[in-house]
């Protein structure tokens, strides 16, 4: 076990933060911490795919509509893997654009 994942085994749940928008992502961030939860921030899928390579989650947020790979695509990804609760975020709302 590396020393950043033992300093990690500590019990405060674990939420990896997916989304392009600096703003959205720093006020989750601020948020969940605030709220009792460790953070850890990415600004895209491929971002979000290295640090999912050194750290265990017990939750991730994703935005739906990312550059390059969307948060659908990489929700896909991820389930081939993993069975960490993903929660989708979107701007979009419009009922055409609900996810069911």
């Amino acid at each position: 076990m590396t020393a950043e994942a033992s300093a990690l085994d500590d019990g405060i749940p674990h939420i990896l933060v997916v989304d392009d928008d600096t703003r959205l992502r720093k006020l989750l961030q601020k948020f969940l911490r605030e709220n009792g939860f460790r953070v850890t921030l990415a600004q895209n899928a491929a971002d979000a795919k290295t640090r999912l390579g050194g750290l265990q989650f017990d939750v991730i947020i994703l935005d739906v509509m990312m550059p390059g790979q969307s948060g659908l695509e990489l929700t896909e990804e991820l389930r081939g893997r993993s069975e960490v609760p993903i929660l989708l975020l979107s701007a979009l709302s419009e009922t055409e654009s609900r996810i069911t």
